[in-house]
């Protein structure tokens, strides 16, 4: 992510931020990709009407609602006081994720595609508890703002074993499902696609009661244990990683701690060169992180074959033509 400049003092701002040390209150087009001045006297640049409620600071599109909030159909239940501040963090992380995808034209006002609907839940409801699974099924992304807590998200990653999930991650998991939809609709994608990841049409429940039933490593062909369950989730788990990684080096060097790289990742075409700064990058975070007994950035070994698969996922969602018009 890039950092921004305040529009009155150009002092430096960041994504999240709703106003400016200076006191300018500030709005983030996601169309332009920068911060704007919010003031009483610009009719043109209004907030979300989720601005006071959650803390978003995007400008407001369709019915007071920003893009990003658009997407959202179900709120989880606020009623439970504790849902506001763990629904604003999840709708944060989506809000980082569709700026990122908005940088190669996904979502944008000149992509004709469909959206994906998301389903912002909660376990605590008024009425008890609620188990919640997250996952995608047919463009609607259901997400389970609980992991925002981060007590629930620390006993999660011991539980299953999974020390790299966040909600930034499983924004990044479920809304590849959606991009595959979209991808599927173009001729050449489906056959290129099986010919790398596997046939996405083998039978998906009885591919998770297997990997469930006995999970493999990761391979070489493969980034993470999930990834080895169905071409799907290999896809899946694929473009959370790449998305991370382009994240990774696009922030490091608005940040300066990447010298000579380019300053925008998302403008880089060149795969394997973006990859490997990124993980020049959290080599040395990770370093610093152990002087203060913290984890390990990012915790995974890439793969040729895990390289290879990225290259192919850059290469489509970078492509004008990924813009397929149904989902």
């Amino acid at each position: 992510m890039q950092i921004f400049a305040c529009p009155t003092c150009q002092g430096r701002v960041y994504f999240h931020n709703l106003a400016c040390s200076c006191g300018q209150a500030l709005v983030f087009s996601p169309e332009d990709q920068h911060m704007h001045a919010l003031t009483d006297s610009d009719a043109e640049t209004t907030a979300c009407s989720n601005r006071a409620d959650i803390g978003c600071n995007w400008t407001a599109e369709a019915d007071g609602l920003c893009r990003s909030c658009a997407m959202t159909q179900v709120v989880p239940d606020l009623r439970e006081p504790a849902n506001l501040p763990l629904w604003s963090h999840a709708e944060l992380a989506k809000r980082w994720v569709l700026a990122n995808l908005g940088k190669w034209g996904w979502f944008t006002l000149s992509d004709p595609g469909a959206r994906p609907v998301f389903h912002m839940l909660s376990e605590q409801t008024a009425a008890g508890g609620e188990t919640i699974t997250m996952g995608h099924a047919d463009g609607e992304i259901t997400i389970n703002v609980t992991e925002s807590s981060d007590a629930v998200l620390a006993r999660r990653q011991e539980e299953l074993g999974e020390l790299y999930r966040t909600m930034t991650g499983h924004i990044r998991h479920e809304i590849a499902h959606f991009l595959f939809l979209r991808l599927s609709d173009l001729p050449d994608f489906p056959p290129a696609f099986r010919a790398l990841f596997g046939d996405e049409r083998a039978d998906y429940g009885a591919a998770l009661k297997a990997h469930y039933d006995a999970p493999k490593p990761p391979s070489n062909d493969h980034v993470t244990s999930y990834a080895t369950a169905h071409p799907h989730e290999d896809w899946a788990e694929t473009i959370a990683h790449l998305l991370h990684l382009v994240d990774l080096a696009d922030s490091g060097a608005a940040a300066g701690l990447i010298p000579f790289a380019p300053m925008d990742a998302y403008a880089d075409t060149e795969t394997d060169a973006i990859v490997s700064r990124a993980i020049d990058l959290s080599i040395a975070v990770n370093h610093v992180n152990r002087a203060l007994d913290l984890p390990d950035v990012y915790p995974f070994v890439l793969t040729d074959g895990v390289r290879g698969k990225f290259g192919f996922a850059h290469g489509w969602l970078r492509m004008p033509k990924g813009h397929a018009s149904t989902g």
